[in-house]
């Protein structure tokens, strides 16, 4: 009797868990939630760069700067909620029992015509699996997106020549001043900025206080996810840093913990530094990791998008050279790391370079801080900024944080905000 009582038990228990456990038709009914969810009225212009009529088109970016946003809007925009497409995520625990593959091939059965994959980093095998259903399903067409820039880099080499990655950044001051104000400011290129600032300036002046808004996006505006609640937003900046450290490095290579604490320290002096010029023997002495092995870890934090390196015209990672400077990829983590104690110098310099790097290649310059597209040069510094040190360089031009309109080479720093 005692037996088949616990029978019964363990027998409602396993039925349970069956009933549970997430099926195939669970993906719509997460799918059209999120598709009720996603609004449209604010898009970003990223969208427009891509082409959208791939094949297999990947969206690779840190995280938190809207991929996942981006694309179901995207779907929204262009799709009817019907059976010819579908979104759905990969840390899914459907995914923890099947295979990507079958999944993809019940929905082309069933004439399904887009589908569309979040955080494909967190499924085994997820490149080799595309590939062969890109090869076997070529009337099927897939987006997928990846925020483990590492995995997502690893994995191209086994869709060479199938997919199309683009690289997502997150905001910029234009792009955010535009979500903050409801207003449609294009973005400007360097021949415009450099030729005309002051009748750009003027003209943006005359809606907005743009120094207001700059200051907020130092702040909090390079990752969109600020909207959701602005009093956890650096706590949740956090937790996106300690997994990048924690988790996608050591998976994309063998490294010890002891070195991932010498990986966030390394932040943490990037981010308090004038800005940070590194000496490797130092730092090799310092945090008891060899020199050769000193420089892969700047070269994965480099990948993952934590931080910028500066080199020289001509030189770079190729050859695993020492760069110049060493800044955070934003202002943003720069306050999320040592708050109000941020070095202002290094606050102007990782925006000037961040907002500039979209759009153009950046360099040291032998003269001044910048070199942009080889030919033209910047110095950047405060309103009290002087000329003498590019004083008999051509096509050179100081940029001055705390002015509203810039005069003759003299730029606005906020100015360069408005470049994508």
């Amino acid at each position: 009797m005692f037996f088949n009582q616990r029978f019964d038990c363990f027998r409602y228990f396993h039925t349970f868990l069956k009933i549970k456990k997430p099926g195939y038709g669970s993906s719509f009914s997460r799918f059209t939630e999120k598709y009720a969810r996603t609004k449209v009225d604010t898009t970003r212009l990223f969208e427009q760069e891509i082409d959208w009529n791939n094949q297999l088109i990947g969206l690779k970016g840190a995280r938190g700067v809207g991929k996942t946003t981006l694309l179901l809007q995207h779907i929204k925009k262009n799709y009817a909620l019907n059976n010819d497409v579908l979104y759905t995520s990969l840390d899914h625990l459907y995914f923890i029992e099947n295979k990507l593959y079958d999944f993809a091939t019940r929905f082309h059965q069933k004439g399904g015509k887009l589908l569309a994959l979040d955080e494909v980093h967190r499924y085994p095998n997820w490149s080799i699996e595309l590939k062969n259903i890109y090869d076997d399903f070529p009337e099927l067409k897939v987006i997928f997106t990846g925020s483990s820039l590492l995995e997502i880099n690893r994995g191209k080499s086994d869709l060479s020549r199938r997919s199309v990655i683009y690289n997502m950044c997150g905001l910029s001051l234009r792009e955010f001043v535009n979500i903050e104000t409801g207003k449609q400011f294009e973005p400007i290129t360097f021949e415009e900025l450099i030729a005309n600032h002051r009748q750009i300036a003027a003209e943006i002046i005359s809606e907005i206080k743009p120094l207001v808004y700059f200051e907020k996006y130092l702040r909090y505006g390079y990752y969109p996810f600020y909207l959701e609640n602005k009093n956890t937003y650096h706590s949740k900046l956090e937790q996106a840093v300690n997994l990048i450290l924690d988790v996608d490095i050591p998976q994309y290579e063998q490294v010890q913990i002891s070195n991932i604490i010498s990986m966030k320290r390394l932040l943490q002096i990037i981010a308090s530094s004038v800005p940070f010029k590194p000496n490797y023997a130092a730092i090799s002495k310092r945090s008891g990791i060899s020199i050769n092995t000193l420089k892969n870890y700047i070269s994965y934090l480099s990948d993952a998008e934590l931080i910028l390196l500066l080199y020289p015209q001509n030189k770079g990672m190729g050859n695993l050279g020492k760069p110049e400077k060493i800044y955070l990829q934003n202002p943003v983590l720069v306050y999320n790391m040592v708050g109000n104690n941020a070095e202002k110098g290094n606050i102007r310099e990782t925006f000037f370079y961040n907002q500039s790097s979209r759009v153009a290649e950046v360099n040291a310059s032998p003269y001044a801080d910048f070199l942009i597209n080889g030919q033209y040069t910047f110095e950047i510094g405060g309103k009290n900024k002087n000329k003498k040190q590019i004083a008999n360089i051509p096509e050179s031009y100081i940029v001055m944080d705390d002015i509203e309109t810039g005069y003759d080479n003299v730029l606005p720093l906020w100015m360069l905000g408005f470049l994508y």
